[in-house]
């Protein structure tokens, strides 16, 4: 591929509220945007504790990923932004869930604040 790129935008995860795409497809690859816990059909931040959040944003994830032809068993790398690492636990019980099998590298790091005060974003690389 020569330096084509392809933008990846589906209305079963948030639209991109900024300069940015959902997801990019390039080079083979899939390269999706971070994900934070915002109900697609409403823009609003999903209530609840990080095991919730997590779950809408692998949804989230998924409904971008799968717009882009692929899926989260083709994901080949994620990392993980949390708001509180004591919440790395509960975020990981949920994250093992959608990797059951072969789960992809992953970095994940605490950072000061989210966007709309969510508790947890995740953004992936996976196959095309």
């Amino acid at each position: 591929m020569s330096g084509e790129r392809e933008v990846v935008a589906t209305p079963a995860a948030p639209a991109a509220v900024g300069p940015y795409s959902q997801a990019i497809r390039a080079g083979g690859f899939v390269f999706c945007a971070g994900q934070i816990p915002l109900d697609p059909a409403t823009g609003a931040l999903v209530e609840g504790d990080v095991a919730a959040q997590t779950e809408r944003v692998l949804e989230n994830l998924k409904a971008v990923l799968e717009a882009a032809g692929t899926g989260m068993d083709r994901v080949v790398k994620t990392t993980v932004y949390l708001q509180d690492m004591t919440d790395f636990a509960a975020m990981n019980e949920v994250y093992a869930r959608y990797f059951p099998k072969d789960p992809p590298a992953r970095a994940a790091v605490q950072v000061a604040a989210l966007p709309k005060g969510a508790r947890v974003e995740i953004e992936a690389i996976a196959l095309a």
